[in-house]
């Protein structure tokens, strides 16, 4: 079979890192490693990993993925998952295009022919969320997310939190469910709060869902926040293999798992971890404020997994727009720039071969000319402290 031959990676506008593997024959896939934040730490990683698959057989998607996670001897962590999760979401395109199937066929067949969609509104500091829910409504949208807060102080007057209820309020009268995403910013004090506070509001109020209500390093402390909360708790774009997500579905702390498949080992990892959610009845939603080709290949786990729920797209997100007009569509050729059209609040399964997209490599090639990467964000309180972003 032919082996892997060359691994480029691209670093492009407003956020994104993309790779191309390439094998002797000319066949060819498309990965995705971004990790917001941290480009050139990946990028190095992905030089490393380069020299260690250049010869493998490209068909030996699972070896290669058991090859560099345990031969490594260090292992897990951010940028090593997510270097490893660009080249096996570009193995699985390859083989799936040289096979001339979608890649939701090589893991089973699809279960759905259509996946539930939400978008965001809003920004790190959320305001108009009424006009942002409008317009996604307008365009198809039934389902949204928002950042819930901004910076908040480890213990702080419960008042803070109550323009959350507005802006869902505001949401919700636009006639979209809308899921709240706190980002981690809270602590256990103001945590305990906000569970309280949602619990009061009628049930066809609340929200969708409350996403990372808690930093995941604090499992045990969102273990106890789930026994209180009448509200799904969603996390997992912090986690990053399946030994990861095990203390959280054996306590009982996440009803709602968000792996990313940029960061969480690709489409292999991801599945195992889908998996091992559903023997606990949790739902999974993949984490997806990335590009196209994160979003094809979340698209693929979406068609062919049981307990999928519902899939995050970056269309018209703050990081997008503040860093300029590149969007998921400016990377796809002409021909499947209409891949992920919203209709009633659904897109509709990737049905070509591989993630079912077709990159413009010319545009990648020509916006990574002069890519920079994008920088770390932050808060810092009235004090100088630092806060949670």
């Amino acid at each position: 079979m032919p082996t892997i031959k060359s691994l480029e990676y691209f670093r492009v506008k407003p956020r994104w890192l993309f790779l191309k593997i390439e094998d002797e024959r000319g066949n060819y896939g498309w990965g995705e490693a971004t990790l917001e934040g941290h480009t050139r730490a990946v990028e190095g990683t992905l030089e490393d990993m380069r020299e260690r698959i250049l010869g493998d057989d490209a068909d030996d998607i699972e070896y290669i993925w058991q090859k560099i996670h345990r031969r490594g001897f260090y292992r897990g962590g951010p940028v090593f998952m997510s270097a490893l999760s660009g080249i096996d979401i570009a193995l699985w395109d390859l083989k799936a295009r040289r096979l001339g199937v979608p890649v939701w066929q090589l893991l089973g067949g699809r279960v759905r022919h259509k996946v539930k969609v939400y978008a965001w509104i809003g920004g790190d500091n959320p305001s108009d969320v009424e006009g942002a829910a409008r317009a996604r409504r307008e365009q198809g949208y039934k389902y949204c997310k928002m950042n819930a807060t901004g910076a908040v102080d480890w213990l702080d007057s419960p008042s803070e939190l109550l323009p959350t209820l507005d802006r869902l309020k505001a949401v919700n009268k636009q006639g979209l469910r809308a899921g709240l995403d706190f980002h981690g910013r809270l602590h256990v004090p103001m945590a305990k709060q906000l569970v309280e506070m949602l619990a009061q509001l009628p049930a066809e109020e609340r929200p969708l869902f409350v996403e990372e209500p808690l930093l995941s390093e604090h499992p045990e402390a969102l273990a106890r926040l789930n026994q209180q909360s009448p509200i799904p708790i969603a996390l997992g774009e912090r986690l990053y293999s399946r030994w990861d997500v095990k203390p959280f579905l054996q306590s009982g702390a996440v009803d709602v798992l968000q792996p990313d498949l940029s960061h969480a080992g690709g489409i292999s990892e991801v599945e195992r971890i889908a998996n091992m959610a559903e023997a606990y009845d949790v739902a999974v939603a993949p984490h997806c404020p990335l590009g196209p080709i994160a979003l094809a290949a979340s698209m693929a786990i979406a068609a062919s997994t049981q307990n999928f729920v519902i899939q995050e797209m970056s269309r018209g997100i703050h990081y997008n727009t503040e860093a300029g007009i590149e969007e998921l569509e400016t990377y796809l050729t002409p021909s499947c720039r209409d891949a992920f059209k919203v209709n009633d609040g659904f897109v509709s399964i990737l049905s070509k071969p591989g993630l079912g997209v077709e990159i413009d490599e010319a545009a990648v090639r020509k916006i990574s000319a002069d890519a920079h990467p994008w920088p770390l964000q932050g808060f810092d309180g009235p004090d100088g402290a630092i806060r949670e972003w």
